[in-house]
């Protein structure tokens, strides 16, 4: 099982390995906070492509395409996610306000398609 969940909220028991997948730390919060089992600054949008988006939901297909370009031309910065999803549960953390047009929802919607195959 691969979920999503904002930095800003409480870790829960379910959410198994908690990986944040944000080039930037969350402000305000500290690593005891989080309880992360990984920080993959890797996966997340390139800083060019970020900045671009700016959280713009009109921006939204565009973002989903390039990011989506970015992660099949830099699977190895996936790939450990990928593993971890298939041993355990697995939650994607990050910071954006939007829950609905972010970098997560893309990385998940992938790696559950590479679960699939």
């Amino acid at each position: 099982m691969i979920q999503i969940k904002r930095a800003y909220e409480a870790p829960a028991r379910n959410d198994g390995k908690r990986i944040l997948v944000d080039r930037v730390w969350p402000r305000g919060l500290s690593k005891p906070q989080l309880k992360l089992e990984a920080w993959i600054k890797d996966a997340a949008p390139s800083t060019t492509l970020r900045r671009w988006f700016g959280h713009d939901p009109e921006r939204w297909p565009e973002f989903r395409k390039r990011y989506l370009a970015e992660l099949r031309a830099n699977k190895e910065a996936w790939q450990p996610l990928l593993d971890a999803a298939r041993q355990s549960s697995v939650t994607l953390v990050y910071s954006a306000r939007d829950e609905e047009h972010n970098q997560a929802v893309v990385l998940r919607d992938l790696l559950q398609g590479a679960l699939k195959h």
